[in-house]
């Protein structure tokens, strides 16, 4: 999993760096430069730790290789994975491409294994909505041009933080969806909202981040601070059914949710969906990291071990 020369994602251009893959710019501002002393901290500690007990499995990625900076790679490293390219020797198939929409591509017809994320190929928020709508029973978007007040007006495409509050009736911009504002301040701490970032395996979570930034910020991805909690802390069982159902109408088998509970109504709102996430959140202390990337892991082996079991048992 290691020897990849990913440096060469990377291109420096006027005091910024630009993510070739995405298109994506990262300013090197004091801020980041933080950020990646924090992630480099984790990304060694992940080499030093020891990995999960047992026989190691095997997984194949197409059309990309996950870089570390992708949760997927902490998982997998605790959790005794090796990385193949020969997808017929695999015990796991992963579709794995930083996009909203990626190219279409068939499951590999020699893989034996367990397939995951070729059925999700559309991770649009307009899509996300529609599939969320169908899960829970009540509706994210709004029609701009009908509805009167605030909304949320936003890009379709992942990973663009550009959310702002707009006054609706209002023409909607070409490329931009439409949503209810979501009242997800804290009681306690009215300055600041709370994001509750779930990732998910087969559609069931095994840790929840509680993200928390200022109402200022609500739309960036600048926390002042992360904790990690069980599910159940936060999710009844209801709540899970319909978030597993969200997964299964997305065909999302491996990815992270950003959700919102409204403190008005109560009622829990998924307002985005990435295949290709990133993490743990750098806000997070990093035995907390350590912690969180281990119980994914173990969650993780557990799915593929059980897969095959269930394979031979077929």
């Amino acid at each position: 999993m290691a020897g990849i020369n990913w440096i060469n994602d990377f291109e420096w251009e006027w005091g910024r760096l630009r993510v070739k893959k995405t298109g994506a710019i990262v300013p090197f501002s004091k801020a980041i430069r933080s950020e990646v002393l924090a992630w480099f901290d984790f990304y060694f500690a992940v080499r030093r730790a020891p990995r999960e007990a047992g026989a190691p499995f095997t997984i194949a990625f197409a059309p990309d290789r996950p870089r570390p900076w992708y949760l997927i790679w902490p998982v997998l490293r605790l959790a005794g994975a090796r990385f193949v390219s020969d997808t017929a020797r695999a015990d796991v198939v992963m579709q794995f491409e930083d996009a909203t929409r990626p190219h279409p591509l068939e499951a590999p017809s020699d893989a034996k294994g367990r397939l995951m994320n070729f059925r999700c190929t559309d991770v649009s928020k307009s899509r996300v909505a529609e599939a969320f709508e169908a899960a829970f029973g009540y509706a994210l978007a709004i029609d701009p041009k009908a509805h009167v007040g605030e909304a949320v007006e936003k890009s379709e495409e992942n990973g663009a933080h550009d959310g702002r509050i707009v006054q609706c009736p209002t023409d909607p911009r070409p490329g931009c969806v439409y949503q209810r504002v979501v009242e997800n301040r804290m009681g306690a701490r009215p300055d600041l909202v709370e994001d509750i970032r779930t990732p998910t395996l087969g559609g069931r979570p095994s840790v929840v981040f509680l993200k928390r930034r200022r109402v200022t910020d609500r739309f960036a991805n600048a926390n002042v601070e992360v904790v990690v909690v069980k599910p159940e802390d936060v999710y009844s069982q209801d709540e899970l059914a319909a978030i597993e159902r969200f997964t299964q109408i997305l065909g999302l088998d491996w990815g992270g949710l950003d959700v919102l509970r409204d403190a008005r109504e109560g009622r829990l709102y998924i307002v985005d969906a990435n295949k290709t996430d990133m993490g743990p959140p750098t806000a997070l202390p990093l035995a907390e990291k350590l912690h969180a990337t281990r119980v994914m892991a173990r969650a993780f082996r557990a799915y593929v071990t059980g897969a095959a079991q269930n394979d031979r048992g077929n």
